[in-house]
């Protein structure tokens, strides 16, 4: 398609050459740029659609980048990054030394605060605006932020500490929710373009000056009587209460409705922060992402034309068997229930939420919540399972330890997107799960090898009582054998010898158990031929099987999918803090190494990371001094 517009525009300030009735042609080639750039790298669409016209209308209205404006979470930000000195490199998003999936303060000075987890920009914008005014730098700082982002607890703790200290920073509720009963249209237009205006400030100012002059009770009710029934006509009464002054709602795809607004907010000189709500549609002009957001919030590679992906399977996920597994058993156990934080279809809990809709609750994205509430459900005799990213898990360290270890409770964690997840960087790669759960007493930390094992493991943790355990897994697609369909438990602590060797000792916690055995045969060429181990538990270790490695192998290495501080150092905590009789046994462990794991596929990421099968073999013959240092000198093809 040729871009008679956005070819023309480079940044921002060629945005602002253009006349007001020429942005609905640059808003619909941007929207198509935008459809044909995740078509190839794949990525987050549907909230990119919906605020091309105010992506558009900020950039047009607000002196950006001095202005700063910070886009909650990123899932909206293609578009931004287009219309900001990124054009060229677009179809580069999400791939190895491209640019990345969210916002990034390395990759532009448009990108003022980096992002990637919800609802942090009110927080983020109000440490800028604080720094601004101690400058004494007038800039807008604006921050954009969703209606799922502004559900989270850290949104209104921003919103409060904002209005008490009145500040001047400019807050956009991006609401695209599909039903709502707010006014939206000419009438609510015009109301929000005057209560945005600089006569409409005046008289109120004056309403509230001459109300000090009258009768305590009248004044208290002309005042009560200005504030109410503005929040009566636009809903914005619980952000006059935080000390916001409330605008809206607007129709966000709307320039006539965007512009006037956005110039009144900028050139008004309204001495409190300022909430403006935008009502736009997710998926906004592709009809395929208009009628199936959730599908089209997150894609891979797909077809322009007919919204189909190009990279389908019909082998299942692991979040998948997850959820298939988990409604078997709340079709045996009436006490099983599911909870989840925004993310049912990403946990594949979809279908349990439609089976089972009394027994499933998701609380939006609120982990510090679903935590505690899972606590809460526990202490009932219910067997909650809480399906939550190991990323996102992060954000209720506290609760997993006061709510739920200190009382032993038995909430079940099913720790989604374990280990690298590829295109989506390191803000989403669950790399720490392992180790900051390790240090909590009172957990039980399971690793399924492949889709089977998972099977095992969530049975296994239906039975566990007596206190918190957790089990992690991977993004995307596993190993699954149909004729291992085996749903029965595995014993606590318990690990399992794959395969019998000598010397070598190859001791795996998780997915890369696969990897392993291409790593064996890999070394059978070099006549090395390792006993391996799938440790199934990082916490409690087997350390009766650790014994008889120790005894019996020269060389131990150890693998797995998270950082250090996880599976490892609890093996050498063992054998050399614990373990009475000394050893002999050289052991090296391959972790994720101390930094963070840039964008790439999954493949490469291990790879980088060491932890693929020529890297292994690598590793095992160098215990021998064998002089193989490179991985050039492995051709063996696996």
């Amino acid at each position: 398609m040729q871009y008679n517009f956005l070819d023309k525009i480079n940044f921002p300030s060629d945005i602002r050459k253009f006349k007001k009735n020429e942005l609905d042609n640059i808003s619909n080639e941007l929207r198509h740029k935008t459809i044909e750039t995740v078509a190839k790298t794949g990525g987050h669409l549907g909230a990119g659609l919906g605020v091309i016209e105010l992506t558009i209308a900020l950039h047009y209205i607000f002196n950006t980048p001095r202005d700063k404006l910070i886009w909650d979470v990123g899932h909206q930000a293609y578009p931004h990054k287009i219309l900001t000195g990124r054009k060229n490199k677009i179809e580069t998003l999400r791939k190895k030394n491209g640019l990345y999936g969210f916002v990034r303060r390395s990759e532009s000075e448009y990108d003022p605060f980096g992002t990637a987890h919800s609802s942090t920009s009110i927080s983020a914008g109000l440490g800028i605006k604080i720094a601004k005014d101690i400058n004494k730098d007038n800039a807008n700082v604006v921050c954009v932020i969703g209606d799922g982002a502004l559900s989270a607890g850290l949104a209104y703790e921003a919103l409060n500490n904002a209005g008490a200290m009145n500040k001047r920073l400019i807050v956009i509720l991006n609401d695209n929710k599909m039903s709502i009963d707010q006014p939206v249209g000419a009438m609510s237009s015009y109301l929000t373009k005057l209560l945005s205006s600089r006569s409409y400030s005046s008289i109120r100012g004056i309403i509230k000056s001459l109300s000090k002059n009258l009768h305590q009770g009248l004044s208290n009710t002309l005042s009560k009587a200005e504030e109410y029934s503005k929040g009566f006509i636009t809903g914005g009464t619980m952000f006059e209460e935080l000390g916001f002054y409330y605008l809206g709602p607007i129709d966000g795809h709307n320039f006539d409705h965007l512009i006037p607004v956005l110039e009144n907010i900028r050139d008004n000189e309204i001495d409190k922060p300022i909430f403006l709500h935008c009502i736009t549609k997710k998926g906004k002009g592709y009809k395929p992402a208009e009628e199936s957001i959730d599908k089209f919030h997150g894609v891979n590679k797909f077809n322009v034309l007919t919204g189909q992906s190009i990279s389908k399977s019909n082998q299942k996920s692991y979040s998948q068997i997850f959820g298939e597994t988990l409604s078997k058993l709340a079709e045996e156990d009436e006490k099983v229930v599911a909870v989840t934080a925004a993310m049912a279809s990403g946990t594949g809990l979809d279908s349990f939420s439609k089976e089972f809709p009394s027994k499933f609750f998701d609380v939006g994205i609120a982990e510090q919540h679903a935590v505690t509430m899972c606590a809460g459900l526990a202490t009932e005799g219910y067997k909650p399972f809480a399906a939550i990213y190991s990323t996102f898990l992060q954000r209720a360290y506290d609760q997993i330890i006061h709510d739920v270890a200190l009382q032993k409770l038995p909430v079940r964690f099913a720790i989604d997107r374990a280990g690298q997840v590829g295109a989506d960087g390191p803000t989403h790669a669950g790399s720490f799960d392992i180790a900051y759960l390790n240090s909590i007493p009172n957990f039980i930390i399971m690793a399924p090898s492949s889709q089977n094992e998972l099977i095992r493991i969530i049975n296994t943790s239906l039975y566990i009582d007596d206190r918190p355990s957790a089990f992690r897994y991977p993004r995307g697609l596993g190993t699954f054998k149909d004729n291992e369909n085996d749903s029965t438990t595995v014993e606590i602590g318990k690990g399992i010898v794959i395969k019998e060797g000598n010397e070598v000792a190859i001791i795996n916690l998780g997915t890369r158990l696969d990897t392993c055995i291409d790593a064996i045969e890999i070394l059978k060429e070099h006549n090395i031929y390792p006993t391996l181990v799938d440790a199934r538990f990082a916490k409690p270790i087997d350390t009766n099987l650790i014994d008889l490695i120790l005894d019996s192998h020269k060389y131990i290495l150890t693998i797995e999918e998270g950082s250090i501080g996880g599976f490892a150092s609890s093996v050498l905590n063992y054998t050399h803090n614990i373990r009475l009789k000394p050893t002999n046994s050289i052991i090296k462990n391959l972790f994720f190494p101390d930094k963070f794991i840039e964008h790439d596929t999954p493949e490469g990421q291990y790879k980088e990371i060491g932890m693929d099968s020529k890297s292994i073999a690598v590793q095992i013959i160098n215990f021998f001094d064998k002089k193989v240092l490179s991985l050039n000198q492995i051709n063996h093809k696996v």
